[in-house]
């Protein structure tokens, strides 16, 4: 699959730089915004009400929460709660609905807040493409018959004390919801306690930027990576190791590539089992761009378990499906890829899907409201970019034969071998 033009399920009046979908409501939750510039483009947390008609995904507008002059830049999920990371703190935001009783529409008392429901796109291209840029922010044109979502912000930390510009840069709650992560321009890793959001840590991690952070699921081990070429395996704030994922790659110079994304994941059918991705980039652009490349490693003693190329384009944002069978990539030149994690292969691609830089993935989840969503599709992911468009990427499930009709042709190929010794004999 390359190069063409793909239907916008959404498209906001701002751009978009983080996505998640939340497991229990299907809802996604994307924000952006053009920061504290006096341009006119807003800042906001926008929910979408995702559906699945027939086999076309669309999507609703259901809640925008205005963010005053600060534009969320990331932002992670835990329960019913966002840690959005604004300008160099992150701000946590309850969200909840609440069924309408009449069909009057409501605002939110906290101001800026507006609940509805805007006009449905399921972008077919043309016309509903179109369409989208006014939808995605006229909220007069909503309707008033809709679930209300109410967001409380109920607390903030400093995630970064970059005294130049500060810039938390990636966020993440620990998977039983007992810490809160942060990572910034500084290049220092912060870790409050959660929810009280008392500071436990706060360690220099690396010299400059941290580009991404991850968290084991039994909470042993914190990777980073930063803009140093570093890789680091924290325990605590005690760095344990240093991947070096080109050690058996005697062509790749030192300090040609840095590390740009790391995540754990699960695997299927191996309920013990965890990996480690990262995606290394050039540090330089050549006139002939080298290739980007995608490693996994075993998510416990942290070996080297494959290394493939993964195309020239320059890798911007990395996800991992829940169940861990899929990866999703996206590039600053708006591609969009899913890999397969097992074998790193490329299953899915198209070139330039978005005009822009590619800022995040969100595969659909694999809880009951997700498979829902999904339909007929193995695989189904989110993307958003800076031209403020959001699109869905699906993978149809691969064909496959009933046990029934396998059993059924392997009694025939018995019966038939039976009767065929019996002839030659």
């Amino acid at each position: 699959m390359g190069k063409r033009r793909m239907p916008d399920l959404y498209r906001a009046p701002f751009p978009l730089y983080t996505i998640k979908v939340d497991p229990k409501t299907g809802w996604v939750i994307t924000a952006g915004g053009g920061g504290a510039s006096k341009t006119g483009v807003k800042n906001a947390v926008h929910f979408l009400g995702l559906e699945l008609v027939g086999d076309q995904h669309c999507a609703t507008l259901v809640h925008s929460h205005d963010t005053d002059t600060r534009a969320t830049m990331n932002l992670a999920l835990g329960g019913d709660v966002i840690a959005a990371g604004q300008d160099g703190s992150c701000s946590l935001m309850r969200f909840r609905q609440r069924q309408p009783r009449g069909k009057a529409a409501a605002k939110d008392a906290g101001g800026g807040s507006e609940q509805g429901t805007a006009r449905r796109r399921a972008g077919k291209g043309g016309k509903g493409s179109e369409g989208t840029a006014a939808a995605g922010g006229d909220v007069s044109e909503m309707k008033d018959n809709t679930t209300q979502i109410f967001v409380d912000t109920f607390g903030e930390v400093q995630s970064d004390l970059n005294p130049q510009d500060p810039l938390q840069k990636c966020v993440r709650f620990s998977p039983d919801l007992s810490l809160l992560l942060t990572g910034g321009t500084d290049g220092h890793i912060r870790v409050w306690e959660y929810p009280s959001l008392k500071e436990k840590l706060d360690f220099k991690a690396h010299e400059g930027e941290i580009e991404d952070l991850d968290i084991s699921p039994n909470n042993k081990h914190l990777v980073t990576v930063g803009r140093d070429f570093a890789c680091s395996i924290w325990s605590g704030n005690q760095l344990a190791m240093s991947l070096c994922w080109h050690e058996n790659m005697p062509q790749i110079a030192a300090k040609s590539y840095r590390y740009m994304s790391c995540r754990f994941g699960k695997v299927e059918d191996q309920k013990d089992a965890l990996r480690l991705y990262t995606v290394q980039i050039p540090h330089k652009r050549d006139r002939k761009p080298p290739q980007c490349y995608l490693s996994k490693w075993d998510g416990k003693n942290f070996l080297p378990m494959l290394t493939n190329p993964c195309g020239t384009e320059v890798i911007s944002t990395l996800a991992v499906s829940d169940s861990g069978t899929f990866l999703g990539l996206g590039t600053v030149t708006g591609s969009v890829a899913i890999y397969i994690a097992f074998s790193l292969q490329k299953l899915y691609y198209v070139q330039e899907s978005h005009g822009i830089v590619v800022t995040d993935l969100a595969f659909l989840p694999d809880t009951p409201k997700g498979q829902s969503l999904k339909g007929n599709n193995e695989a189904a992911m989110l993307s958003v970019a800076v031209d403020s468009r959001c699109q869905m990427h699906t993978v149809r499930n691969r064909r496959s034969f009933p046990i029934w009709m396998v059993l059924f042709f392997c009694g025939v190929m018995v019966v038939g071998a039976v009767l065929l010794l019996g002839l030659l004999t």
